[in-house]
């Protein structure tokens, strides 16, 4: 997807999905790579260097991944800068304007191989902003799914390298990216050993904490939130199931106004009636979509090997050797349809592919919504859901697919 830079870029036709409500026929400029401006009709416009006719599409603020391993063959523990690039350029393709690299427990030296590559990455994109080629998602930050997480809820992750927290050393021994403005994401489980004490030195050290991978009580869950822990990674999915006397993460993270969650919506990892059940309790406003997507995410059917292991794709289905379900090959894009065929309206899907991600990595006074002044990062979608054009940064895909 090549892509083209322009000073000023008219928008115009499109059904624009804001925060509070969708323009049917609105219009919208791009100048310096912002949102200049949003207009409730396509008449008496100004001018405009480039003009974009999206009479048959919907526009959407770009989606923002926070959850993701890899695509495309690139994995994220193993890939190289241009390996990670090659992901970038096929995540742009399906609609996502920006992602966080999520790591799965490792070896200390594959942790700083991963991240080294994540920060060149993040330096050469910083670098090429302005100029024109392929049309890339923008990296965030870095993700750690652990490795302080609980073995009896290891998912598809690797037991071997799980770890306990006894000192700051134990932070500081995970590579980290220097650049101030990154995002530092970590999934952890509170239960274990000096958990509560690693959710409040992570805080300190302004990091994202999220609670996933757990068997806590209710009341271990209480001192987390209090510490500062205040969002669920893939809610339902490796957590102890909801039950009439043991309440648990499920319980627990549907009763809590104050607690926001995100959920792989591909229909296998959680079913379509529970997304329903989700969306019902926590509301658009607290719920996040992820992909969760392995390498294997957008090659198809076949088997795989991934994080040492082989994991298999049937059907959309992955599946490790121990039956476990391994990750998802969705995109965003997957994830959006799925809660738009589930009655969702276009301004809740906007909120938690876009404005809700945003929002739990402290970019959304940047990006994740439709409004004056934020980040041009956008996609318009056909009537089938199908990209149209993506635009980051206010670069636009040169050709509709």
């Amino acid at each position: 997807m090549d892509s083209v830079s322009h000073n000023s870029l008219l928008l115009r036709g499109a059904r624009i999905v804001e925060p509070d409500r969708t323009l049917e026929r609105g219009a919208l400029m791009i100048k310096s790579a912002r949102i200049a401006r949003v207009f409730e009709t396509s008449v008496d416009l100004p001018a405009a260097d480039s003009e974009f006719d999206l009479d048959d599409l919907i526009l959407f603020p770009g989606f923002i991944d926070l959850h993701i391993h890899g695509a495309v063959g690139v994995d994220t523990m193993t890939a190289g800068a241009e390996d990670l690039g090659r992901a970038a350029e096929f995540l742009a393709r399906n609609g996502v304007t920006a992602w966080v690299p999520t790591l799965v427990p490792s070896q200390p030296e594959r942790y700083a191989s991963a991240v080294r590559e994540i920060e060149t990455t993040m330096q050469e994109q910083t670098q090429e902003k302005e100029q024109a080629g392929s049309l890339r998602s923008r990296l965030l930050g870095v993700h750690y799914e652990g490795p302080f997480v609980n073995s009896a809820q290891c998912g598809a992750l690797n037991r071997e390298h799980f770890r306990t927290f006894s000192a700051k050393t134990d932070i500081d021994s995970l590579p980290t990216l220097k650049n101030e403005s990154a995002v530092r994401m970590m999934t952890l489980a509170p239960e274990v050993d000096g958990g509560i004490e690693l959710v409040k030195e992570l805080r300190k050290r302004g990091w994202i904490v999220s609670l996933g991978h757990t068997r806590a009580t209710v009341e271990v869950l209480d001192q987390a939130l209090h510490a500062g822990a205040h969002h669920l990674t893939h809610f339902m999915n490796a957590m102890t199931p909801l039950h009439h006397r043991a309440p648990g993460p499920v319980g627990w993270g549907l009763l809590h106004d104050e607690v926001t969650c995100d959920v792989i919506a591909d229909g296998v990892h959680l079913d379509p009636l529970m997304l329903k059940l989700i969306l019902r309790t926590k509301t658009a406003e607290r719920v996040s979509l992820i992909s969760d997507a392995i390498a294997a995410a957008g090659l198809g059917d076949g088997d795989y090997q991934i994080w040492g292991e082989r994991i298999s794709v049937k059907n959309g289905r992955t599946q490790n050797a121990r039956g476990s379900i391994a990750g998802s090959v969705i995109t965003m894009l997957d994830a959006a349809r799925m809660m738009l065929s589930l009655g969702a309206s276009e301004v809740e899907v906007a909120r938690m592919t876009s404005t809700n991600p945003a929002r739990l990595l402290g970019i959304d006074h940047d990006c994740g919504s439709i409004e004056e002044g934020k980040r041009a990062d956008l996609v318009a979608l056909d009537q089938a859901g199908k990209v149209g054009y993506t635009i980051v940064g206010g670069q636009v895909s040169e050709a509709r697919p």
